[in-house]
């Protein structure tokens, strides 16, 4: 595990922060079934069948199959009162250094290594992986507890920087690069790097920094196979405003402390809470 120190003010403000719950507004609220399941109540689908079939009320009145409950609001279930727990504290980031032959999976059938049992453990809530790396790529992966923080990193539509750092064998001409750069097409579609700058090399090997913007599947190797050039190493450096530290060696952790997740967040126009903010 890798911890990492900073100044004395860092650490009061890290701590400070991570003691105090966010004021109301910034929850906001939730579908009622979502609030009853993450309570604890019950799983997701036994609270949608209570919801469905009356057994549920917010503030004296039945809730409805979609009704949202907000703090302050009283909800029984079959009578009872329900101490709803919220979502009120900022969400957790990781950058994790993946090495070779580690896989980005909960589960592997052939009993391989998985990024997951290497990470810190979480209570009432899970590890979401911001996209994948393939078993023979290393670097940076990204995992957080907030699904709509996720999201925002990996959906196309938000065109999030992805920065690698790739050796090949061999070495591109000018007229090869300029193409990366304005497009090729690949067998699901176009592809094109924003920057491919060359980092030079020593004998066979040269050292290539791109930057996409999208994730699809070995979409850098690909890229380079389209001029019969094999990547031999590959290694994600950055993904968005998250770089991976120098000193964060392979099969290590480093969990953004309470300034640096609200930096992401704020970034990503999430609220505290690591949420989509409504309108």
């Amino acid at each position: 595990m890798l911890v990492r120190h900073g100044n004395e003010k860092h650490e009061r403000q890290a701590l400070e922060l991570r003691e105090k719950r966010v004021e109301a507004h910034y929850v906001g609220d939730l579908r009622i079934q979502k609030a009853l399941a993450l309570s604890g109540v019950g799983s997701r689908r036994d609270c949608d069948e209570w919801v469905a079939a009356g057994r549920v009320s917010i503030d004296g009145q039945v809730a409805k199959p979609g009704a949202r409950v907000a703090m302050g609001n009283r909800v029984l279930v079959d009578g009872k009162p329900i101490q709803i727990k919220w979502p009120d504290r900022l969400p957790r980031i990781v950058m994790y250094h993946k090495q070779e032959g580690e896989i980005v999976s909960r589960d592997d059938p052939e009993g391989r290594t998985t990024v997951f049992e290497r990470l810190p453990k979480v209570q009432s809530s899970a590890w979401i992986a911001v996209g994948r790396l393939d078993f023979n790529t290393s670097g940076l992966l990204i995992f957080t507890t907030s699904g709509d923080l996720a999201n925002r990193l990996m959906h196309p539509s938000f065109e999030v920087q992805r920065e690698y750092a790739v050796r090949v064998l061999g070495q591109l001409t000018d007229e090869q690069k300029k193409e990366l750069v304005t497009g090729v097409t690949l067998e699901d579609g176009e592809a094109r790097f924003e920057m491919l700058e060359d980092q030079g090399g020593e004998g066979s090997n040269h050292w290539y920094r791109v930057i996409l913007k999208e994730g699809r599947n070995r979409e850098v190797r690909r890229m380079f196979e389209h001029f019969e050039l094999t990547v031999s190493r590959l290694m994600r450096v950055r993904f968005g405003m998250l770089a991976m530290p120098s000193r964060l060696k392979r099969g290590q952790y480093y969990e953004l402390d309470e300034p640096e997740v609200l930096s992401v967040l704020k970034w990503a126009g999430l609220s505290l809470t690591g949420r989509v903010p409504t309108r």
